[in-house]
């Protein structure tokens, strides 16, 4: 395998920086959507997304991030990198696999390109992306942990889409 030549590394640096701002901004509004970083959880949150809340709470502390003991509030600046890192990388990792015939349908064990992924999307009425990437997930659970809430975490579609014409920007 060659070198990157210099323009598309730095296309790639480039690429990755801006995905880094749009990633923890759109991860650091999920999360204040789900209060993690207050003390109490929104009076209207399914009790779904009332564990989700505590489990990120929980992650967020086992990363470092501190809790007021006596306020109850918690940070959620390393919980935000966290996710913003797992988001990202999942989408990424998902259309590296696409490109290279590797990504496949877990029911039937079939690789699929990203063209059968949104047309299979279609079918089940959810992002293309969004079902990539959890393809992705779940055919590499050595890289995306089985489990980890931040991957549980919906970033804002606005979000999705910014972090998807970064992606489809980069040349194959």
């Amino acid at each position: 395998m060659g070198v990157l030549d210099g323009k598309l590394r730095k296309l790639l640096e480039d690429t990755i920086e801006e995905a880094r701002q749009v990633a923890e901004s759109g991860a650091r509004r999920a999360l204040q959507s789900l209060a993690v970083e207050r003390h109490e959880p929104h009076p209207s949150m399914s009790p779904d997304e009332r564990r989700l809340r505590n489990r990120l709470r929980a992650r967020g502390r086992q990363l470092g991030d501190r809790r007021d003991r006596i306020r109850g509030d918690q940070e959620i600046d390393r919980l935000t990198h966290e996710v913003a890192y797992e988001q990202w990388h999942r989408m990424l990792f998902a259309r590296f696999l696409a490109e290279n015939g590797v990504l496949v349908e877990p029911r039937s064990g079939v690789s699929i390109t990203i063209e059968e992924c949104e047309e299979l999307a279609r079918e089940r009425g959810v992002d293309p992306h969004a079902l990539a990437a959890q393809f992705a997930q779940e055919i590499l659970p050595g890289v995306f942990r089985v489990g980890d809430p931040v991957l549980d975490v919906v970033l804002a579609p606005e979000t999705r889409q910014a972090l998807q014409r970064l992606l489809d920007e980069l040349p194959s």
